[in-house]
């Protein structure tokens, strides 16, 4: 009789035990919902680090690959107040003038995005489809199909662009065929080109163009490949 009751015991203190984790788990899960944070900024400090051994200009931020905590970056800011990295100055206002000598009139519409801009921004785009009835989980999902994740975003670098036109004076269509045939020529590519979204985890831009280097373009867009597909081969 006593030795059944022992059992009995350790058997109620197991299931308390389990009931008291499963109770925690619960706790946790519901705190990162109601504080409005997702899973992946509660797990942000385990993400993997986006790699310079390429050098600045090859550094490969995605999804998989967050910008490095230290990375510095020193800014030009444009005639419309966007900004990007002085290191890419000179190509960008090259390209835009050769642009307008042809009759076509770009506008860098985002330029450089500091941490906490690019977390406004993916926040606003998952409440927008939570608004839409989507579980948050489901929304942070199709949210980042058109918005990079907060430290994977290419704007956080100071070395993307997103280019427009000046809409008074062209149409954004014949600013981004131009710049579809010619940007590589300057050290730009189309960064998320139709067709490689399983690649690059990001739907068709055709505004978004990111700085590689002349020599790295000019592969790039003679292969028809990806920035990722890119860095595999290096």
């Amino acid at each position: 009789m006593k030795r059944r009751q022992k059992r009995n015991q350790y058997k109620i203190k197991i299931v308390a035990v389990m009931l008291l984790m499963l109770l925690v788990w619960i706790a946790v899960f519901y705190r990162i919902i109601d504080s409005g944070d997702s899973l992946f900024s509660f797990c942000a400090n385990t993400h993997p680090v986006a790699s310079e051994e390429n050098g600045w200009n090859l550094i490969l931020v995605n999804r998989n690959n967050y910008i490095p905590d230290d990375y510095e970056i020193e800014l030009t800011e444009l005639s419309n107040g966007e900004k990007v990295d002085s290191r890419i100055y000179p190509q960008l206002q090259e390209m835009f003038d050769d642009m307008r000598a042809e009759g076509l009139y770009p506008i860098v519409r985002e330029g450089y995005r500091s941490a906490e801009e690019q977390e406004e921004i993916f926040a606003e785009k998952v409440q927008a489809y939570i608004n839409e009835g989507y579980f948050r989980s489901r929304a942070e999902k199709i949210a980042e199909e058109w918005v990079a994740v907060p430290g994977t975003s290419e704007h956080q670098l100071g070395i993307a662009v997103d280019i427009n036109a000046d809409k008074e004076r062209c149409e954004n269509e014949d600013v981004y065929l131009w710049l579809a045939e010619n940007a590589h020529k300057y050290g730009f590519i189309l960064r998320y080109p139709q067709g490689k979204e399983e690649i690059t985890g990001i739907s068709y831009e055709p505004w978004h163009f990111r700085y590689v280097g002349v020599e790295n373009a000019q592969i790039i867009y003679e292969k028809q490949i990806c920035l990722e597909e890119y860095i595999r081969q290096q």
